[in-house]
């Protein structure tokens, strides 16, 4: 059970709601003053700059969070790459395309076709590789996952996982593998909604989810993500269950470095229509907050977000974006690069392209974002990890514990 779960049950939704219209402009503008001189915030604070009262102060409230995230990550955005592996899932969330009642083409790739499409996107110099999948045990098993986490190991120094939770000793599992980073979202942390849009499968089960998080830290994972599928739930309550989370785990699991994804929903099979749609000008606000209070942790933006939204967050907050997506397994197998033979495994057994879990909106290749990326002043990153170093530093600590006689 989450310990977390004891310290977000106390929260109240309706109290927050209130709160966030009682902040004034005068508030708003006192709290980027003491974070500008260098004072520390509190969770609390999420409130002030979340509110109403703070969406009329975007601007400056923009120019703070570029200062902060120059101090603290230079011109650089990280890239990475999204490799999906299954669609088929055992849940039925109304709003994702892998619902299991959605009649959709699926697929499951072997670990052959899965290192084909890891090399086609490592040709595109992606050096951190996130393996997605729909929840489905029985078709994405722990051992396929193992086994492809060992073969991919040497092509990528960084691996995620973003499929379904797992206890601990299964996550340390994978960790040994060569996996180091785990993404898990809880979607919605308003359990009422949360039940509402998970009407029946495994994901039903609010309080495993929400665990995951520190079962991954546990099993020793270097990199914990963090998301609410924006559109489900009023924005600023989910940004204020978000950020004590987030908290949370950078106080109770400080080895692990903890990131936020803002994910707003996107069309997909099954049609579902948001209850409670996110603007471009209200997900600025929500990223410029998380950096003001959160200043050390990554914020990524994926290719959910149009291009020119994308490229006008360059250097507002944001550390990490995905390029050159596709959202179902079998994806990238159209693309040829560098001579490579095309390999015609991306159907089913129907023979049918298998579908995708929502509609890409940037649809850029990799060096189209990464130009946008320069043209505005920032390096990309493609590699800002390598396990080596790790194994390197426990030898020279072990030969320091032989020469202390430890």
């Amino acid at each position: 059970m989450s310990p977390f779960h004891e310290i977000i049950s106390l929260l109240d939704s309706a109290r927050i709601k209130i709160d966030h219209q009682d902040v004034t402009t005068g508030q708003v503008k006192a709290l980027l003053e003491s974070i500008g001189s260098g004072d520390a915030s509190r969770s609390e604070d999420i409130s002030v700059l979340v509110s109403p009262a703070a969406g009329e102060l975007l601007e400056p409230m923009a120019r703070l969070a570029k200062t902060v995230t120059l101090r603290r990550f230079g011109r650089t955005i990280q890239m990475y790459a999204p490799l999906y592996i299954s669609n088929h899932c055992s849940n039925s969330c109304v709003y994702c395309g892998f619902n299991v009642h959605n009649k959709v083409n699926r697929r499951t790739s072997n670990r052959e076709e899965i290192l084909s499409e890891a090399r086609l996107i490592k040709n595109q110099h992606i050096s951190q590789l996130l393996l997605v999948s729909g929840e489905c045990p029985a078709e994405v098993s722990l051992d396929l996952l193992e086994a492809t986490a060992r073969g991919l190991k040497g092509m990528f120094p960084s691996l995620s996982i973003e499929v379904y939770p797992m206890d601990t000793p299964d996550y340390a599992r994978l960790y040994q593998a060569g996996i180091d980073g785990l993404a898990i979202y809880q979607e919605t942390y308003d359990q009422n909604i949360y039940s509402m849009v998970h009407p029946a499968g495994p994901k039903r089960d609010y309080r495993y989810r929400l665990g995951a998080p520190e079962r991954g830290a546990a099993a020793g994972f270097r990199q914990i993500g963090l998301g609410s599928l924006l559109g489900l739930n009023d924005w600023r309550v989910e940004s204020h269950y978000l950020m004590h989370h987030a908290a949370y785990l950078m106080k109770h699991h400080w080895k692990s470095q903890i990131s936020v994804s803002f994910p707003r929903l996107r069309p997909a099979a099954g049609g579902y229509s948001p209850e409670f749609p996110v603007s471009d000008r209200e997900l600025v606000q929500m990223i410029c907050a998380f950096r003001l209070m959160l200043p050390d942790a990554g914020l990524v933006l994926s290719t959910r977000e149009p291009a020119e939204l994308r490229d006008n967050l360059i250097g507002l907050g944001i550390t990490k974006m995905s390029a050159g997506s596709k959202t179902a397994p079998g994806g990238y197998l159209d693309r040829l690069d560098n001579n490579i033979d095309k390999i015609d495994n991306n159907l089913n057994e129907q023979g049918q392209p298998a579908e995708g879990q929502f509609n890409v909106c940037d649809d850029r290749t990799v060096e189209e974002v990464a130009q946008s990326i320069r043209s505005k002043g920032y390096d990309t990153v493609w590699k800002d990890w390598d396990q080596g170093f790790e194994k390197q530093n426990e030898n020279q600590g072990q030969n320091i514990n032989k020469e202390n006689g430890k």
